[in-house]
């Protein structure tokens, strides 16, 4: 009974539409009525600026965080000798968080698409595998600008690893790293069609690189 009492409380935690409510409190706009129309990150960057993307991004990956880390709660699960019990938990803790963040109670259901809420889980479950993904996300992201592609890669990635590189005996978590996957490509359906039509928008990052080689083919 704790267990599901926990569950939902992570539903909540995860509900909280931080864009949503960052776009009325301080802009009196909804940001999903700008922009790309979702409620995450990447939208809140592009619409409000990377001072606000960047609080919205690290509020929604403490969302999974502190969501996935309730276990504590229970003392059964603190023990080493619990750690198959503790990994399942977890995850459906943090799949319950990510769930709140799509689907936000706060917020008419209309959420953003989970990536950073996903990336807390990760954090709290596995750091090391998070880092990894993390590292994948950032070198898409400086090659490409592209945040979709970034982010699809990572979460592909963070299946290749789970499954092979770190090898994870633990069934439950091979599964979820293929949900994971699965989820992330699903959820990016739109993105990816626009990658592929040449009409993705880039985050205005590294701007001064993409100057420079404009100037040196203009030479050329």
């Amino acid at each position: 009974m704790i267990e599901v009492v926990l569950i939902f409380l992570s539903y909540l935690i995860g509900s909280i539409p931080t864009s949503v409510w960052v776009s009325k409190y301080f802009f009196d706009i909804d940001i999903r009525d700008y922009g790309s129309g979702n409620a995450g990150a990447t939208n809140t960057y592009r619409v409000l600026g990377k001072k606000w993307g960047t609080f919205v991004m690290i509020v929604d990956m403490l969302k999974g965080v502190i969501g996935t880390s309730l276990y504590i709660f229970l003392p059964q699960y603190l023990g080493s000798e619990h750690e198959l019990g503790r990994t399942n938990f977890m995850i459906g803790l943090g799949l319950a968080a990510v769930l709140g963040h799509i689907f936000p109670i706060w917020a008419e259901f209309k959420g953003g698409k989970g990536v950073a809420t996903l990336f807390g889980m990760a954090v709290a479950i596995q750091p090391l595998v998070a880092l990894c993904c993390v590292g994948v996300f950032l070198l898409v992201l400086y090659l490409t600008r592209f945040v979709s592609l970034s982010s699809i890669l990572a979460g592909v990635s963070f299946m290749v690893f789970i499954l092979f590189i770190f090898n994870e005996q633990q069934l439950l978590y091979r599964v979820f790293a293929v949900l994971v996957a699965l989820m992330i490509v699903l959820t990016h359906q739109k993105n990816i069609g626009r990658i592929l039509k040449g009409t993705e928008s880039k985050v205005p990052i590294l701007k001064y690189r993409d100057r420079r080689r404009q100037k040196r083919q203009g030479i050329n």
